[in-house]
């Protein structure tokens, strides 16, 4: 009897020994799942083509971008150029550029019927800075007029004339926008494709959004296929087929799963090779040829954040095929010459119902064409300080 007695406890000490073991392997199980399901999460990725350690993403600069730069945080870009001219002995350039920020001071003070001449002058020596810096000839007229129809006081009756020889023309080449004729577009078709006035535009008039925004674009790579291509994000409102019918050129990255929101891939690739991590000399070159292709098709606001958007090319009516920085510009001049010889009609649009857009962009201009100059100049992403970047 005491022998099956203490049988009994054997068994019952192996029993409890075997079912510590099996408790501990199911912990252990469950904390291998856990570890392999993060791992999971995080291959959900593409990997980003990287240059130098960093991540490359969309850049402002559309010609020649520093992809692989930090971006420079300031509150003016103003030094930072003039820092940068200097050490490249280019005084020409920096006698513009400061001519172009004493006109900018000088705006800041005026009302808004003046602004425009001032303004005007100081996008002028900007862009004579640029070309300057980059070593593009130009003819010293300004390269556009303007004029207006006869009728009401209207935005559509404002005409802005290109011309193929001055200055815009010139930042048009270098833009690989070259102006080849002279062409004419109203004012009110010129706010349409700027960004930055875009809400006001859809408030003042009633018309199609012409921006899409996006989250952000990165380049991404397939190393088995060594081939790489841009990615981009919509934001949840704007993740369905009726967004993704408008951007030609890009689709649904099906390597993702998500509900909540779509990514998307340009269809068109470039080969990229980097053997241990280390891109190949011919592709960084791919690299930014392909930036500087798809650039065209991208907007960016001046501001605290990254705020992108692709203009959509789907829409028959009121597509401007320019940068903003020759719309800007041009636009400008338009208005400067009400300023200086018009300025009761200009007035007089300030009291009309586009009241608000034209005051949107008389004040809001200056700091995106001077944002989007400095970086052409320099190559380099500008942000104001007390953000991340």
């Amino acid at each position: 009897m005491s022998l099956n007695i203490d049988k009994l406890k054997r068994l019952e000490a192996n029993l409890k020994t075997h079912k510590d073991a099996y408790k501990k392997a199911i912990e252990n199980h469950k904390d291998r799942l856990v570890s392999l399901e993060s791992k999971s999460t995080k291959s959900k990725f593409r990997p980003s083509i990287k240059f130098q350690k960093k991540e490359i993403c969309l850049r402002k600069p559309k010609i020649n971008a520093s992809l692989s730069s930090k971006t420079v945080l300031t509150d003016s870009t103003w030094e930072y150029v003039e820092i940068f001219l200097k050490s490249s002995n280019n005084n020409e350039a920096l006698f513009y550029w400061e001519q172009a920020r004493n006109f900018y001071e000088a705006t800041k003070t005026l009302s808004i019927v003046s602004k425009p001449l001032t303004a005007y002058y100081c996008f002028l020596n900007a862009t004579k800075a640029l070309l300057t810096a980059k070593n593009i000839g130009y003819d010293t007229k300004h390269g556009v007029s303007g004029e207006r129809l006869a009728g009401n006081f209207i935005l559509n009756n404002e005409i802005v004339k290109f011309h193929p020889s001055g200055v815009v023309a010139a930042l048009g080449v270098y833009l690989n926008e070259p102006i080849t004729t002279k062409e004419s577009y109203n004012l009110k078709d010129i706010f349409y494709n700027l960004p930055y006035i875009h809400r006001a535009y859809t408030i003042t008039y009633n018309r199609t959004e012409l921006f899409v925004p996006i989250l952000e674009p990165r380049f991404v790579h397939d190393s088995s296929r060594k081939v790489g291509w841009l990615e981009i994000k919509l934001e949840a409102e704007h993740s369905n087929q009726h967004t993704i019918n408008k951007l030609v050129g890009y689709s649904i990255d099906r390597f993702y799963k998500n509900d909540d929101f779509y990514v998307l891939r340009r269809n068109k690739n470039f080969n990229w090779d980097a053997p241990r991590g280390v891109p190949t000399q011919q592709s960084i070159k791919n690299l930014n040829d392909y930036h500087t292709k798809v650039r065209k098709a991208f907007r960016y606001i001046y501001s605290p954040n990254d705020l992108w958007y692709i203009k959509r090319t789907d829409i028959q009516n009121g597509i401007i095929d320019k940068s903003s920085l020759i719309l800007i510009i041009g636009s400008m001049h338009r208005l400067s010459e009400l300023s200086r010889y018009e300025p009761q009609t200009l007035n007089k649009h300030l009291n009309k119902d586009a009241s608000w857009l034209l005051t949107e962009f008389i004040t809001k201009s200056m700091y995106q064409f001077i944002d989007q100059i400095s970086s052409e100049i320099t190559g380099n992403d500008f942000r104001l300080t007390g953000f991340r970047a």
